[in-house]
């Protein structure tokens, strides 16, 4: 599947969710977690699933009337909560690669990390596209999820910053590391981060299947 295909796919199911207006936050959840784990975990990949499923809720929100307010809510918190699971996903991986210092660079390493620093951007980002391509009801709506999100903070930012503090205290690398082939990169820590992310969830649908 192309990657135009695999988003096309996620931003379909993002729409039929928000369009059903039932069990939303845990459609939309289960729906990014599993997008997330189909490539590697990078930035690239987070932003292209984000985007898809950012305009699938877009393209939902037009059935939804008086409930449009708890809908979107539920959407966009069920998306959040997904990109934070994918940042504890990510610190994982970090923390894996570290503990094995000798087979990483300190250039992989640092890229790792900046990524993961980007990814409350990826998601106010995407909020702020939907505010931008929707009606002025549905714009209003989410404009004052952004501006609530802004005093409260968003769960992936709050998780990051978890990680950030807990990922300050790594071994420092040699700084005569020498880079070959064999010294993972960042898109190595992002190939583990998915199988991570890959575990977690497998493991929250078995608990939600269970309910």
């Amino acid at each position: 599947m192309t990657d135009i295909d695999h988003q096309q796919d996620v931003k379909d199911a993002a729409r039929a969710a928000v369009k059903s207006g039932t069990d939303v936050h845990q459609q939309i959840k289960d729906i990014t977690l599993k997008a997330l784990t189909k490539r590697q975990l990078d930035l690239e990949h987070i932003k292209s699933v984000t985007e898809a499923v950012g305009k699938g809720i877009n393209e939902g929100m037009a059935t939804q009337g008086e409930h449009a307010k708890e809908v979107f809510t539920q959407a966009a918190t069920a998306l959040d909560d997904a990109l934070a699971i994918a940042a504890e996903a990510s610190k994982l991986a970090i923390e894996e690669a570290a503990s094995r210092v000798s087979d990483y660079s300190e250039h992989g390493l640092n890229d790792a990390i900046k990524d993961l620093q980007d990814r409350e951007g990826v998601f106010l980002d995407t909020l702020g596209k939907i505010a931008k391509s929707s009606n002025q009801v549905i714009a209003g709506i989410v404009s004052d999820f952004i501006d609530h999100t802004g005093q409260s903070g968003t769960a992936v930012g709050k998780k990051t910053l978890t990680a950030l503090e807990a990922l300050k205290d790594l071994p420092q690398i040699s700084k005569e590391i020498i880079v070959s082939s064999t010294v993972a990169t960042a898109s190595t820590l992002a190939q583990i981060g998915s199988g991570i992310l890959l575990g977690i969830a497998e493991s929250l649908q078995s608990s939600h299947s269970k309910k």
